[in-house]
């Protein structure tokens, strides 16, 4: 069992406190917040009441069992300042999710560091602020990285780690494995503003709107498109992975019509696509591409890859039997 203490009882916390509760835990939700006794006791209080919500949720919805929620609430104890020392006296591993400010935030670490064993790792949950700009805060930097989670926390498995210049590796290794080890899927990010989910869903979002402000779709036309279309595939396939599938060359001379036809050069294919398109290195056609599909069973890759989307289109109840009545082999 790991001591975990998330600093910030907001959502993010919150998110992060039941996650280690319910892999079975010990964790401390702590507000640094100045505030009266009574301000505290209604903050942990709401926490507490939001987190045994979510768990009754996910047990209504046949995830587990009801009749451990008690034990795992019983894992998450709270603290307010006067007691925020005693409880980083004994974590293992710190999560900040303080509010994106950088004062907040450098009082925060600096109190954690300060705290909390030379041995814990602290990882700031930041989603804008990049983690060498916040390794300046804490004592002992190589033992500090980013680690973005995605809200809801209890239900997004992807957090991106990101490590500054001084994290030592063996502390991004072992986030990493907590990670893994509570059910999260942890992918790599260099230190870069908008880590990777943002960055991608900002011009997509931007884009969305942009469609709508132009009178190309409806919100509804537009997000159906997403669900249906977008996502759909996306979630069988990543966007670099579904480019090597449908060929580099796709998208190489969609985005050159794109950007002359709407005028604009956010639709310009970026060196590496030009560089693919020139070296020949378009996707699974070719055997190269932004993966290497050389040493793969082709036949075997593309039909676990349409499995995944066949299993896409019987969750979201599109998947229909001959005659275009009932949903295949398995509905009515």
């Amino acid at each position: 069992m790991t001591s975990i203490v998330a600093v910030g009882a907001g959502r993010m916390g919150r998110g992060i406190a039941q996650v280690f509760a319910y892999a079975g835990n010990a964790v401390t939700l702590i507000d640094l917040k100045d505030r009266k006794p009574a301000g505290h006791a209604r903050l942990f209080d709401d926490a507490l009441l939001e987190i045994r919500g979510n768990l009754a949720f996910l047990a209504d919805e046949g995830v587990f069992d009801a009749g451990l929620i008690d034990g795992i609430m019983a894992r998450i104890t709270t603290a307010g300042p006067d007691r925020a020392a005693q409880s980083l006296a004994a974590a293992h591993v710190v999560f900040e999710g303080v509010p994106e400010v950088l004062e907040v935030k450098r009082r925060a670490l600096q109190l954690v560091s300060a705290r909390a064993p030379a041995t814990a790792i602290i990882a700031s949950t930041t989603s804008t602020i990049q983690v060498d700009q916040l390794a300046g805060f804490v004592e002992r930097p190589q033992r500090f990285l980013n680690a973005h989670w995605l809200n809801p926390a209890y239900l997004v498995p992807l957090v991106e780690v990101s490590a500054g210049k001084d994290t030592d590796d063996t502390v991004t290794d072992s986030m990493v494995a907590l990670l893994e080890s509570v059910g999260k899927v942890p992918v790599h990010c260099a230190a870069s503003p908008g880590f990777i989910v943002p960055r991608i869903q900002a011009l997509a979002m931007n884009e969305a709107a942009r469609m709508v402000e132009e009178g190309v779709a409806s919100a509804e036309d537009i997000d159906k498109a997403v669900r249906y279309g977008f996502g759909f595939r996306y979630a069988a396939m990543g966007l670099l992975e579904f480019v090597d599938w449908g060929g580099g060359d796709i998208l190489y001379y969609a985005s050159r019509y794109l950007a002359r036809e709407l005028e604009s050069d956010r639709f310009a294919p970026p060196e590496i696509v030009t560089r693919n398109m020139e070296t020949g290195a378009t996707g699974l056609a070719t055997g190269h591409g932004f993966y290497d599909f050389t040493a793969i069973d082709i036949s075997g890759y593309r039909r676990a890859t349409l499995a995944r989307l066949i299993a896409q289109a019987r969750h979201l109840g599109v998947l229909r039997g001959p005659g275009g009545s009932g949903t295949g082999m398995d509905g009515e």
